[in-house]
């Protein structure tokens, strides 16, 4: 007869770990790192110095009107950065964004005064050209294979070339005529060009448009199927591709964007000034996709956000406007300005390298 079995001892304390404790996952990250991984801290942090520097080194920029006017140099080069960015996130650049304002403010000054009509028909004509110029662009990148900087780089010398001739062809000088005096414009100053009085400091509705579109640009990034279709062209179209992204439809509308932020900048300086440069624009396509690339944007795409760029077009602008307050030679601009941005991206770096550290 065999011999029963015999029961094992019992075995005080808890449990030898299982697999499910040694299954190779980490920790959670903490929220600092999590937080430092954004695209924009670094920015905000470089942003952040600037600010603390020039309110030290000219106590005029304290002054509510100063940095209205801080302000006001910042927003027209932010609301061109934004569209901008959004292009670099899907993985593309626009070299002709710079003189496609001039274009637009052209465009719908020569014809209502040329024609003698209302210059909402200028205002509309121009919008329809910008986002025509936006589309084509994007349509000869698709279509092509060509890279993005080849053929908006292309766009940049003809729509340069066109502003100067044809101005010169329909008005016998390098400017546009006065249209102050015409059928609609007073209403259109007042959209795209008036002041709001906040607690007696007259501040650019320029500033208000700025915040407001990147507010809308952030919403769209990260709560639309359209957001997410921009990072994943950005990161790798093929792939995109073949989980069902409308690739081409994505990239042309990106560059539609542009035109149309090229449109409102040109109807902004229309308003503003009365009367068009044609020679202006060219240098600002630099200026913008600066911004964006400070503000957190890969020059490969696929990474970046809304804000970044705000902060980064705030920059430029409170650089540009506190070496003027703070009554220094304004010959330095450029080096300060290059020394500046070379700080804010060493510590967009920092920042990156610190939050994906383990």
């Amino acid at each position: 007869m065999a011999a029963a079995p015999r029961a094992e001892p019992a075995v005080d304390g808890p449990p030898a770990p299982g697999p499910k404790d040694a299954d190779g996952r980490t920790a959670p990250r903490p929220p600092v790192l999590r937080l430092l991984a954004r695209p924009e801290v670094g920015v905000f942090l470089g942003a952040l110095a600037v600010l603390v520097f020039f309110l030290a080194a000219a106590p005029s920029l304290r002054q509510g009107s100063s940095m209205a006017t801080v302000l006001y140099q910042s927003s027209t080069i932010g609301i061109m950065a934004l569209p901008v960015a959004l292009l670099m996130i899907g993985g593309e650049f626009d070299l002709s964004s710079g003189v496609a304002v001039i274009t637009s403010a052209l465009t719908a000054s020569m014809l209502s005064y040329q024609l003698t009509v209302n210059v909402w028909t200028g205002v509309a004509v121009a919008l329809v050209l910008s986002l025509a110029i936006g589309a084509l662009n994007g349509w000869m990148v698709v279509r092509t294979g060509l890279p993005s900087f080849l053929v908006t780089l292309g766009t940049f010398l003809i729509l340069q070339g066109v502003n100067l001739a044809v101005t010169k062809l329909v008005t016998d000088n390098v400017a546009t005529d006065d249209i102050s005096d015409m059928d609609g414009f007073a209403a259109a100053r007042r959209i795209f060009a008036s002041t709001v009085d906040i607690g007696g400091v007259q501040v650019n509705i320029t500033v208000f448009y700025w915040l407001a579109f990147a507010a809308l640009a952030t919403w769209v990034l990260l709560r639309t199927r359209y957001g997410n279709w921009i990072f994943a062209v950005g990161g790798s179209k093929e792939s995109a591709r073949a989980v069902g992204v409308p690739v081409d439809f994505t990239k042309i509308t990106l560059f539609t964007l542009v035109g149309f932020g090229g449109w409102f900048m040109g109807m902004h300086n229309l308003f503003s000034f009365n009367t068009v440069q044609s020679g202006e624009g060219v240098g600002q396509e630099l200026i913008y996709i600066a911004a964006a690339v400070i503000g957190g944007c890969l020059l490969t795409g696929g990474y970046g956000s809304a804000i970044g760029p705000v902060f980064g077009a705030f920059m430029f602008g409170m650089v540009n406007q506190g070496i003027v307050f703070a009554g220094w030679n304004p010959d330095w601009f450029k080096a300060f300005l290059g020394v500046m941005l070379l700080g804010a991206v060493l510590i967009n770096l920092w920042v990156q390298r610190t939050a994906t550290r383990r």
